[in-house]
């Protein structure tokens, strides 16, 4: 699954606002800033809002680190901090992730009544939340805490999609799902289990992932044998020796005896 985006609502407003969930106004546009200690910067209170309160925002999570393809429970809370007590008047509150030096909004909802709001997400990569409060005519916006999400890759679902295919045909320049050549084998199972998108070439897999020696190689571990320094072939370990490929013309998808020793390890996983 990809990354989810709903229900995404207008930009955040101008002044107060912009100013309490880290954007500046540029040339008429709102520019985000990145995240520096973890906190969402504070209000700028005006004299339109002093008699307004500021909020606190919370936010927790029911895992820090899952399994690629998991989803991950976001809880958001919104305090009023002269009461104590949780603000169940209403406003919108967005879940957001910090992608490509943007806050990017993924998901907005409205508070409910019990004051509690919890956010089911699927990363499919390893992400930082935070959620914002946008406030209503008693309180300001705010924004939670930063948290980190840690997302990994799984070697036995790489190694169960890449059995699923065995008996596939070769076909050159194919990638799936029902025809594949060496690279496009190991380019469709790696991105169906991991999201990692590798290039349809033997050559250049290579120089993805992490390099491992031959003796530390694993189940799910990519191999590229080599001519000279050319990657010529592809193929995924799957312990004990073995490994599934997509071998040549006129043969099969199967789990076979490894051969050779002129080749390299990548770790994507």
């Amino acid at each position: 699954m990809h990354e989810h985006s709903s229900s995404r609502g207008r930009l955040l407003g101008t002044g107060s606002l912009a100013a309490s969930l880290g954007l500046s106004l540029l040339a008429g546009q709102l520019v985000a800033t990145p995240p520096a200690s973890g906190v969402a910067p504070a209000t700028v209170r005006t004299a339109a809002s002093a008699a307004m309160v500021k909020p606190k925002v919370t936010q927790s999570v029911d895992k820090t680190a899952i399994t690629w393809g998991s989803t991950v429970k976001v809880t958001a809370k919104v305090v009023d901090p002269t009461t104590g007590e949780l603000v169940t008047s209403g406003g919108r509150i967005r879940l957001q992730a910090w992608r490509n030096k943007a806050w990017r909004t993924w998901q907005s909802r409205t508070l409910p009544k019990s004051g509690v709001l919890t956010f089911t997400s699927k990363p499919v990569k390893t992400v930082t939340y935070r959620t914002v409060y946008l406030g209503n005519t008693t309180y300001l916006g705010a924004g939670s805490r930063v948290l980190k999400v840690t997302v990994k890759s799984s070697a036995s679902k790489v190694l169960s999609e890449a059995g699923r295919h065995v008996g596939a045909l070769y076909k050159y320049g194919a990638a799936g799902p029902t025809r594949f050549d060496c690279s496009g084998f190991t380019l469709y199972v790696y991105r169906k289990t991991t999201g990692q998108k590798l290039p349809h070439k033997a050559n250049s897999q290579q120089r993805y992932g992490r390099a491992v020696s031959k003796a530390d190689k694993r189940p799910g571990d990519l191999i590229v044998f080599r001519s000279g320094s050319y990657g010529y072939h592809v193929g995924i370990y799957a312990g004990g020796g073995m490994m599934y490929d997509s071998p040549h013309s006129g043969a099969r998808v199967s789990k076979r005896k490894m051969f050779g020793g002129n080749y390299v390890v990548r770790r994507l996983i």
